[in-house]
């Protein structure tokens, strides 16, 4: 693999000590950071096979998106005027119409999630869905990380939990040792609301047997709690704490409704962590905001999520950090409780954690894979600072990436995805679009007429 060196950029390295190096410059050798440093350390450029000068431009970590569903791009813009933290909101504009989807349709939609995630700055993403083996063939073909969840939905029919409970262990099985820019795990979709207790029991296990984390929506709905407290009096993160749900890798999406106990919970636990999805959440129209202020003050590992482009319409991680950033004053009361460092820091190196991969990825430091985005600070909007962090979250944006790379392959230059043109991809989407709109009509109108007939 070709020798890299970056410099002249703002470096934001997103180490222990967030040190910021202007001018300063990023080393690759074999898909790894080999040196990070200040300007006048910066080696000579004729060791290296490829130089970038990125002067005006801010280097960081590439940017991990910690919770959403790559397949449901499918669903951009088809559920407006719908709250999908609810049950109704949820099955009505999601669940019905995804039971006409084929496994041909997940390739194209999630090459087009990987591209505008790439296209943004975002590197890692953690994804939940069905037909976990097309979504993991396709993230190796667009060159991401992706964590990947095998989406589990009971819906009140046993036998189905089991089938979905085998296809997800075959899963795990099958990817353990594959490519490691894919790590499969389990993703019970939501406890009590559509997976039992003993379903969730049997996922704990099977996914403490193999290593791998659990993924889920907790706290999001008005439903969440409501079978817990009839049967424990209790919420169901308490309730999921006495069944010992929570003494493996946790890492929960949304948690808009968390109470003090709920968050003491999850300070408790040896590996929880939450997705705070802010877009999603005020798109809901939920009076609930996830406290990210008070789970980080608890020692809770809080990180940044898109949701799926039906919830949030975007994967802009940027955009999405701006959000989190304004959802936590409006929701403290106080101006910016979390900062433009904490949030750049959420949306990296506690991204990262919150997969279990900090020793891997989410700070540029010697030895950790080189994932690497470069945002051009050149243009409109932009202006001098001392706060490089603020300027991009509040005044850029994910467009604004130039260049991009994960494990020293450069995956974005100049604007432009390197192993296959948005064009073909965009194409390829259209027409799987298409068609599987067209598949949900049909099945709609044969489900009205089988109705009619029947009355």
């Amino acid at each position: 693999m070709a020798s890299t060196l970056i410099h002249g950029a703002t470096v934001l390295s997103v180490d222990a000590e967030n040190r910021v190096f202007e001018g300063g410059f990023v080393t690759i050798r074999d898909g790894r950071i080999s040196g990070v440093g200040p300007r006048d350390g910066t080696p000579n450029p004729s060791g290296f096979d490829e130089v970038f000068d990125l002067t005006g431009h801010l280097v960081t970590p590439g940017l991990v998106n910690a919770h959403t569903h790559s397949v449901m791009v499918l669903f951009r813009g088809r559920s407006e005027g719908q709250s999908l933290l609810t049950m109704d909101g949820w099955y009505n504009s999601i669940r019905e119409p995804e039971l006409s989807l084929i496994a041909s349709d997940i390739a194209p939609a999630v090459a087009l999630s990987c591209a505008e995630m790439a296209l943004s700055g975002t590197t890692t993403f953690c994804d939940q869905y069905f037909f976990a083996e097309e979504i993991a063939g396709a993230v190796k073909a667009a060159g991401l990380r992706s964590v990947i969840a095998y989406g589990i939905v009971q819906l009140g029919d046993e036998r189905r939990g089991k089938e979905e409970l085998a296809k997800a262990t075959a899963f795990l099985e099958q990817q353990r040792s594959a490519d490691g820019r894919v790590i499969p795990w389990f993703g019970p979709h939501a406890p009590y609301v559509d997976n039992t207790e003993d379903l969730l029991m049997a996922e704990v296990e099977v996914a403490n047997r193999f290593g791998v984390g659990l993924h889920l929506h907790m706290a999001a709905g008005p439903e969440d709690n409501t079978e817990t407290e009839t049967r424990y009096r209790s919420t169901a993160t308490v309730a999921l704490e006495k069944i010992g749900f929570f003494k493996g890798r946790i890492h929960a999406a949304h948690c808009l409704d968390l109470s003090t106990e709920d968050i003491a919970v999850f300070a408790r636990a040896p590996a929880a962590s939450v997705a705070y999805c802010a877009s999603a959440g005020l798109r809901s129209g939920r009076e609930g905001m996830c406290p990210a202020v008070d789970l980080r003050r608890a020692g809770v590992t809080v990180a940044i999520g898109t949701d799926n482009v039906a919830a949030n319409n975007s994967y802009d991680m940027v955009a999405e950090m701006r959000v989190a950033g304004l959802v936590a004053s409006h929701r403290e009361r106080v101006a910016q409780p979390l900062t433009s460092r904490d949030l750049i820091r959420m949306a990296t190196i506690d991204g990262a954690k919150a997969l279990g991969l900090d020793h891997e990825i989410g700070s540029l430091e010697i030895g950790k894979a080189a994932d690497i985005a470069a945002f051009d600070f050149r243009g409109a909007g932009y202006s001098e600072t001392p706060d490089p962090e603020t300027l991009l979250i509040y005044s850029g944006s994910g467009r604004d990436l130039r260049h991009l790379w994960v494990a020293g392959e450069q995956l974005v230059a100049d604007r432009s995805l390197t192993r296959r043109p948005y064009q073909d991809i965009r194409q390829d989407y259209s027409a799987t679009y298409a068609d599987f709109w067209h598949r949900v009509e049909a099945a709609k109108s044969l489900d009205a007429k089988n109705t009619k007939e029947v009355a």
